[in-house]
């Protein structure tokens, strides 16, 4: 082929390969994720065939000398010794489904840079790509905003934060460039778009990225403008911006602030007593405490969550019940440090050094306009700083090498122009051959690494698919996920994790099938959580699945042969406490190992477990809520209801369940004269009506009654109506009740 058609080939790959921003197939775990990377994955892979026969032909084509290119080689190659040296090499090269972020995956981001600095050689080149780019990122916005979904098809909001940012960027990159004013006009209101998205979006880290960028920006043409209209512009801009912020955080509890919804929001995202900046704070110290023990290469790349369990601070129940369980460390510079060490921070911190370096020199060698040195300038400091409250993804880093690739481009654009054109070749042996191996290699891996993969992630949402629907049974649903997972891939552990918790959490199921069916699932799912355990011996949540399935397998066999149920029982507890000995403060783990207790039949070593559990943060609702569910279980009334009190008290009636259980708690309650016990019982009431058992009638009339009891005639009124929307038979008698209320 020609070097025309190359590079024409190559530059219309690239652009498909943003079609990955808009996919999300539903039949795929994890469909965000999968359905962009592994497309991603097959484009990049098909274009690397062709960049490899074009630059094996054409050797004037091949990437100049330059830091950057170094800094990310050196990079990738600390991420990849990582992987052998760390304590999960499957986790650290080949990635998760949930995050497809091993080092197989976002190694095509590194072929992706080399092929966009080899094939995009002129300005018309990289314009046509910022134009692709920004396009994608303003329907991607357009979709957020029209359909009111803050995520759009990215699927996180921090995600589409750090994408947009650098997409509105570009746009005024495309401006500044741009001589038609009617086509540059387009520019600004893509930007306009772009920003819309990213307040609905409302990432704290970004705002503060986004704002420091603005704050640099101005400060740049304050000082190196030559126009001195700018730089008075700039230095007014500068001035307002600086007190408008200061003021409106000085002064957020203020009428003005507390009056407008977006600076209300805004200054409460963006507060070090916020919910999610504290649990970042004990994840940061768990990085920081671990860091002496692997100072060189860390924990492998992606084991950030090993360090994370290992100093698991009990507190962190306090902030939050949900999303405790980290596996990266929500702040890029640490997680790298953390999982790469002292090399991969170091060589990471470079590529960004080469950056700073080749905007300088090509500022004061006129190679790069004011306008290019700013904007770039200031894009690198929002996605630097907004990426200490996040981690890379895959929009993120395809925007990052667009970046790089733009730099690089701009500080060797005269001498990749002054390379005289080699005259085109016909088809030789050595394109042939090239075109041969390469692509043998490369559609291999392509199949085994991507498209079996592929298979899996369909056949395990099939599964699931199949217990979703009327009279699907768990004998189907197991044999289906067999068969995805008899394509023996290495992103296997999630798809065994989804079946492991569905067997666990279907011991009735199991009830129902016979004896040696069920035996020869749970076998299958103890073999499951054994084969995740084998990655890596000290991962807490692996180590408590197993147990979880050990466990459920002895219950199964509790009223059978006592040796198989002990075989069972006793691997379930030495699993468990694996679990603990990996992240002894992760209160969760000690409730497991209670039911495991109960299973055996030592209720007082399951009692002294939850309030142990209990001691570790007495402010952990969900702590008590066990405790009593236990003590109650056990007969031990007293002790039970004290530990109920406490959990009713803290909020914790969404632990409660089912309806039956919590109108034993009415009962008790109910009994006792108390302003406190009345308002448990109106506690209870709202949860069988708002969750359990919304349309009975009865309840929300008995709801209704105690709310007017305690003197709270809105919720009464409201109570009421309800209960005459699920039983009209009762309307004249809640109308009289209604009436009587607004009389008062």
């Amino acid at each position: 082929m020609s070097k025309k058609t190359y590079q024409l080939i190559l530059q219309i790959g690239i652009y498909i390969s943003f079609l990955s921003v808009f996919l999300v197939f539903k039949n795929l775990l994890f469909p965000y994720i999968t359905s962009k990377q592994i497309t991603f994955n097959i484009i990049t892979e098909l274009l690397f065939i062709i960049w490899v026969a074009y630059v094996v032909k054409y050797p004037s084509a091949r990437p100049r000398w330059s830091y950057i290119s170094f800094g990310l080689i050196v990079f990738f190659l600390a991420v990849l010794v990582s992987c052998f040296t760390g304590v999960d090499f499957n986790l650290s090269f080949w990635g998760d489904v949930e995050r497809m972020l091993g080092f197989f995956h976002i190694f095509h981001f590194l072929l992706f840079y080399f092929i966009i600095i080899t094939v995009f050689r002129k300005w018309p080149d990289w314009r046509n790509l910022f134009i692709v780019s920004v396009s994608a990122a303003a329907l991607i916005s357009l979709y957020a905003l029209i359909n009111n979904v803050s995520m759009s098809t990215i699927g996180n909001t921090a995600y589409v934060s750090g994408y947009l940012i650098f997409n509105i960027y570009f746009s005024f990159i495309l401006f500044f460039r741009g001589k038609n004013w009617l086509i540059k006009s387009i520019y600004p209101v893509l930007a306009l778009i772009m920003l819309l998205a990213f307040r609905k979006a409302d990432t704290s880290g970004a705002y503060v990225g986004l704002a420091a960028s603005i704050l640099v920006l101005l400060s740049l043409y304050l000082i190196l403008h030559k126009n001195k209209k700018i730089r008075i512009y700039s230095s007014a801009f500068l001035l307002i911006l600086v007190f408008s912020v200061s003021f409106i955080f000085l002064n957020k509890e203020s009428a003005l602030v507390q009056g407008n919804n977006f600076l209300k929001n805004t200054t409460r995202e963006i507060s070090l007593n916020k919910n999610t900046f504290q649990t970042r704070l004990i994840s940061w110290r768990a990085a920081l405490k671990d860091f002496k023990n692997h100072p060189i290469l860390g924990t492998g790349h992606g084991n950030y969550a090993i360090t994370f369990d290992k100093y698991f601070e009990p507190k962190f129940y306090t902030f939050t019940s949900s999303e405790t369980y980290f596996d990266r460390a929500h702040n890029n510079i640490i997680d790298i440090a953390s999982t790469t060490g002292a090399v991969g921070l170091l060589t990471y911190l470079s590529i960004f050094m080469a950056v700073g370096y080749y905007l300088i020199l090509g500022y004061r060698q006129d190679k790069i306009n004011i306008n290019e040195f700013v904007l770039i300038s200031a894009l690198i400091t929002a996605y630097f700083i907004q990426n200490l409250a996040v981690f890379d993804s895959l929009v993120t880093y395809l925007s990052l090498m667009v970046v790089l690739g733009f730099v690089y481009w701009l500080t060797n654009k005269n001498e990749i122009e002054e390379i005289e054109e080699e005259h085109d070749q016909p088809l030789n042996n050595q394109e042939i051959y090239t075109f041969a191996v390469v692509g043998l290699i490369v559609l291999s891996i392509l199949y085994q690494y991507n498209i079996k993969p592929l298979k899996m992630l369909i056949g395990t949402i099939k599964a699931q698919i199949v217990l979703a629907q009327p009279g699907g049974d768990i004998i189907s649903v197991v044999d289906i996920h067999k068969k995805a997972l008899s394509y023996n891939t290495v992103l296997d552990r999630d798809s065994r994790t989804v079946l492991i918790r569905l067997i666990s959490g279907n011991i009735n199921s199991l009830k129902n099938i016979g004896s040696q069916p069920a035996k020869e699932i749970l076998d299958y799912a103890i073999s499951l959580a054994s084969a995740n355990v084998d990655y890596n011996k000290e991962d807490s949540l692996n180590q408590l699945m197993l147990a979880q399935a050990y466990d459920t397998a002895a219950r199964f066999s509790a009223d059978g042969n006592q040796d198989t149920f002990y075989h069972y029982a006793d691997r379930a507890l030495e699993a468990v406490n694996e679990s603990i000995a990996a992240s002894p403060g992760r209160v969760t783990v000690y409730f497991s190992k209670a039911q495991i207790f109960m299973t055996r039949g030592e209720a007082d070593k399951a009692i002294d477990t939850l309030k142990y559990a209990v001691s570790l943060n007495e402010d952990y609702v969900d702590s008590h809520c066990n405790l009593s569910r236990f003590l109650l279980s056990l007969g031990r009334e007293e002790e039970g209801f004290q530990a109920m009190d406490k959990c009713i008290d803290k909020g914790g009636t969404g632990n409660l369940y089912p309806a039956q259980y919590v109108k034993l708690l009415i009962n008790h309650y109910a009994e006792l004269e108390s302003k406190a016990n009345i308002a448990r019982v109106i506690k209870l009431y709202e949860l069988l009506a708002n969750n359990l058992e919304p349309n009975d009638a009865k309840i929300w009339v008995n709801l209704a009654s105690l709310y007017a009891r305690e003197g709270n005639k809105d919720k009464a009124i409201d109570a009421a109506r309800k209960a005459i929307e699920y039983d009209p038979s009762i309307k004249d008698a809640a109308e009289d009740f209604i009436k009587k209320l607004e009389e008062l």
